[in-house]
């Protein structure tokens, strides 16, 4: 974080959670701003799965502040938050046919997951639906990568997070955007996150873990804003917003399923997410001898993963009851279709084969 003593500028606005307040961790980057000659002003009402009426209040406290500098600290609430303020100052400065000059817009991440730090992308809660919105706007001039802002994180936030880094990578790679510098990306986070997450969550004080599952999520932040995503973030959009679970635990519940059906294992297994997620059993020095082989065992070592992670194994685990949940397939089958991460998928789903996803994941079914 010392890093801020070197930022030029006159104000900052700072958007944080509430838990970096709590642990000092704000008034350490408000010391740091000033040792700059920076005043800063401070919005930390930031809420999970931020609101359209939260953001509306930081944006205009924003525009009080006449800061030319925008610091968002804390996890990925609190920077999708600082972006919907970037975001919609510029669409109010140009609906008022003014110049708008862009804030610095630095992030500083207290989590290893969304890798926000990196990406052009925010999500948004608007009338129960998390809108997503991508934008080069939205990606921080400067992230500032220190592990001790997430040395006080939990088991169960450190097992989501880190999926979340996995899911993130996955979808890169196997995106149809996809390049070989994203690749090598995604590789080497996903090599970060198997060979690091389970100690770091068997050991949250493990500070060389702590370091590299961060970088993992930087890293998977940066393949995904160059590559898109893909229907795991579409579905999770619309299941956590449904039914209110945490992103990375959504994501979590729905990647097999999803591995499952890029990969068409129920069917030939020989198409470009096939090849890829063999590419990746291989890198972990898993049996692929063929295309299919490589594939199944790759989505079976996600899944001892997560075992050993203790996330559960379908969503019905949450005692979400089945006619709940077959009476929201509709509504988050239309709004998965409609996601801005959806046209990167490797393949093209159909609406009846979203919700075919969601029931398997439902009960947890597996094709292999």
């Amino acid at each position: 974080m010392q890093e801020l003593t070197n930022v030029k500028g006159k104000k900052a606005f700072i958007v944080a959670d509430g838990i970096m307040k709590e642990l000092g961790y704000l008034q350490k980057t408000i010391d740091y701003l000033s040792q700059a000659n920076i005043e800063s002003d401070v919005f930390s009402e930031v809420r999970p799965d931020p609101s359209i009426d939260i953001v509306t209040e930081g944006l205009s406290l924003y525009k009080r502040s006449n800061a030319d500098i925008i610091v968002a600290l804390g996890g990925g609430s609190a920077i999708d938050t600082a972006k919907g303020i970037v975001y919609f100052a510029e669409r109010v400065e140009k609906l008022n046919e003014a110049n708008f000059k862009k804030p610095q817009f630095i992030a500083i991440p207290s989590t290893s997951g969304t890798g926000s730090e990196a990406t052009d992308f925010t999500v948004i809660t608007s009338e129960g639906e998390k809108i997503c919105f991508i934008d080069e706007s939205l990606a921080p001039d400067l992230a500032i990568l220190d592990s001790t802002c997430i040395q006080h994180v939990p088991q169960h936030v450190c097992a989501d997070t880190g999926i979340d880094v996995l899911v993130h990578s996955i979808e890169a790679y196997v995106s149809k955007n996809a390049s070989d510098f994203t690749d090598a990306l995604a590789e080497k986070a996903i090599k970060l996150i198997f060979d690091f997450l389970e100690p770091l969550y068997n050991d949250t004080k493990n500070d060389y873990a702590r370091d590299r599952i961060l970088n993992a999520s930087c890293m998977a932040g940066m393949a995904f804003t160059n590559t898109g995503l893909g229907i795991n973030h579409s579905l999770a959009h619309a299941l956590g917003a449904t039914f209110h679970l945490s992103h990375g635990r959504s994501n979590a519940l729905l990647l097999e399923g999803v591995m499952e059906y890029n990969a068409d294992l129920s069917g030939k297994a020989n198409d470009y997410a096939t090849e890829k997620y063999a590419k990746l059993a291989k890198m972990l020095q898993l049996p692929a001898r063929t295309k299919r082989e490589g594939a199944v065992n790759f989505i079976s070592a996600v899944s001892k993963l997560k075992k050993n992670l203790k996330i559960e194994n379908s969503i019905s685990s949450f005692d979400i009851k089945k006619e709940d949940f077959e009476q929201a397939l509709e509504q988050m089958s239309t709004s998965a279709l409609n996601d801005r991460c959806t046209p990167t998928n490797p393949k093209n789903p159909t609406k009846d084969e979203l919700v075919g996803i969601l029931k398997r994941c439902y009960k947890g079914k597996r094709t292999y």
